[in-house]
């Protein structure tokens, strides 16, 4: 990476710098954004397909293990292709497979399609946040970490109305050919704006192929663990034998990976504390921020039962706060320093994330402004802060592979969080439920009332053993209060990860605090 520094791209950056950054952006917003509008949008995906139950996760599913496979490989890919290269190969190939999906007329070709956008996509996320450290001099680290989180952040968050937009605009293959334009500008552009350096393809020819191998499939497992877990119980034989079989894979990889000369994913970094912490706190983050992403639209839909336009206009008040909060954050960094802001960060991330397990039945876009504009300025200060803590004093030889771990972290969090929620919501609204259920049987008018059941119409069907129509009518009312009790659990658990962050900040060794 050293050419970086003799071609003076890295000390003064100029205009042209800053514009393949911000394609590179561009390119990382698209992979992102794009598991939002597709997840919107898969019941329709699914009828227009003709894809059974079954199969429709599987669209999301394959894309998630293809992307969690490819982040780790980001630095091995950019020692061999280069930043330069690395970007255009992998915004080209998620722009093809965008169009392959978008004409694909069967469950396989569009898997494949899928598979090939999750590997060229996961590349380019961590991509980005090599090249604020790769490119820029440590002055103008803060602001160009700015412009990628707010990217990284705010692509999710806007998702949801995007893809609803477009499936009640449009028709679904649009959800895939909205990527054709940008992609085609980024892929174009960037080869003439980032710095030249030579292609290494010798350290294809010491790559560690059963490293590689044990490293997809431990994570490949871990995923589908993940994904089954939820529903068939995390005590399950093909459950507990995915985790075994992945826990079993990563420690032979780790174990390889150390005695390897020419490893498939370089370790140094994790010598360092603040870097580990720093994966930590992203960890963190990540069950938090995709957590929060995926819980208020299963709230939204099933809840209070908005579209999918809806729920995204509803959940643009985070995206607005971040927004908002990115600059801020920017600024204080330099005045308190990234620890101090961070733990603020989490702190306050915790408490918007508390605030959301009181939410009641009823709670609509009123009641859920305040805790997404206190998530929205919280994320910015926990994601920003500790990119830094965890990237911003490594050598650049490290840069690429420290960014890969750290944002695979962020990822593996997300699916964790998410595979909690999910057992939340399968497990405790059962259990809610019945309990509601023996309420109404019991004769409890208060327990109607809380479920949004009309008290006379309760007391009038209710006065006597009730008959299998005014159970099936007073069914969706109980299934509905049920999952909102459930939710709200699920919300108390995405505070205590935050609170853990918080405990994890004072571990780290704050070297860009400017008191010190």
């Amino acid at each position: 990476m050293s050419t970086l520094v003799e071609t003076g791209w890295k000390d003064r950056p100029d205009v042209g710098t800053w514009a393949a950054f911000l394609l590179m952006c561009l390119g990382m917003f698209m992979a992102i954004l794009d598991i939002q509008v597709v997840a919107t949008s898969l019941p329709t995906i699914q009828q227009a397909l003709q894809i059974s139950p079954d199969e429709m996760s599987w669209i999301q599913t394959a894309y998630l293990i293809a992307e969690v496979i490819a982040i780790p490989l980001t630095g091995l890919l950019t020692r061999v292709l280069t930043l330069r290269w690395l970007f255009v190969s992998a915004v080209s190939a998620f722009t093809l497979a965008s169009v392959g999906c978008a004409l694909s007329g069967g469950f396989g070709v569009l898997l494949i399609f899928r598979i090939v956008q999750g590997f060229s996509g996961g590349v380019l996320i961590p991509a980005v946040f090599s090249a604020v450290f790769l490119l820029f001099p440590p002055r103008l680290h803060a602001a160009a970490t700015t412009i990628g989180g707010i990217v990284a952040v705010l692509a999710p968050t806007i998702g949801p109305v995007v893809g609803g937009f477009i499936t009640d605009t449009w028709s679904w293959p649009w959800l895939f050919l909205i990527n054709v334009i940008p992609g085609l500008v980024a892929a174009t552009l960037t080869p003439s704006l980032l710095p030249r350096q030579r292609t290494d393809f010798c350290e294809l020819a010491k790559l560690d192929a059963r490293a590689l191998v044990l490293m997809a499939v431990a994570l490949a497992c871990l995923e589908i663990g993940l994904k089954q877990a939820p529903q068939r119980g995390w005590l399950s034989w093909s459950c507990v034998g995915l985790l075994v079989v992945s826990a079993g894979g990563i420690a032979a990889f780790v174990r390889r990976l150390c005695g390897a000369d020419h490893p498939v994913v370089q370790l140094q970094a994790l010598h360092r504390r603040s870097f580990v912490v720093g994966c930590a706190l992203s960890f963190c983050l990540g069950v938090g921020l995709f957590g929060s992403v995926y819980l208020m639209p299963v709230f939204l839909g099933f809840v209070r039962r908005h579209d999918a336009f809806e729920i995204g206009s509803i959940m643009l008040v985070t995206g607005i706060a971040q927004l908002i909060a990115a600059p801020v954050a920017t600024a204080l960094e330099s005045r308190i320093g990234a620890r101090p802001l961070t733990a603020a960060g989490f702190a306050l991330f915790a408490f918007g994330l508390g605030l959301s397990y009181f939410q009641p039945r009823t709670a609509d876009f009123e009641e859920m402004l305040w805790p997404q504009i206190i998530r929205g300025v919280a994320i910015m200060f926990c994601l920003l802060p500790p990119t830094r803590i965890a990237l911003g004093r490594l050598p650049a030889g490290e840069v690429a592979d420290a960014s890969g771990l750290f944002n695979l972290m962020r990822n593996l969090g997300g699916a964790i969080g998410i595979a909690l929620i999910d057992t939340i919501l399968y497990g405790h609204s059962v259990i809610f439920g019945e309990q509601i259920r023996d309420r109404l049987m019991a004769g409890d008018v208060t327990a109607a009332i809380a479920i949004g059941f009309d008290p006379e119409l309760f007391i009038s069907r209710w006065s006597a053993v009730p008959d299998e129509a005014a159970i099936a009518h007073v069914r969706p009312f109980v299934e509905r209060a049920a999952l909102a009790l459930s939710v709200n659990e699920a919300w108390a658990m995405l505070a205590c990860f935050a609170l853990i962050g918080l405990f994890l900040v004072p571990l780290a060794r704050d070297g860009l605090d400017p008191r010190r």
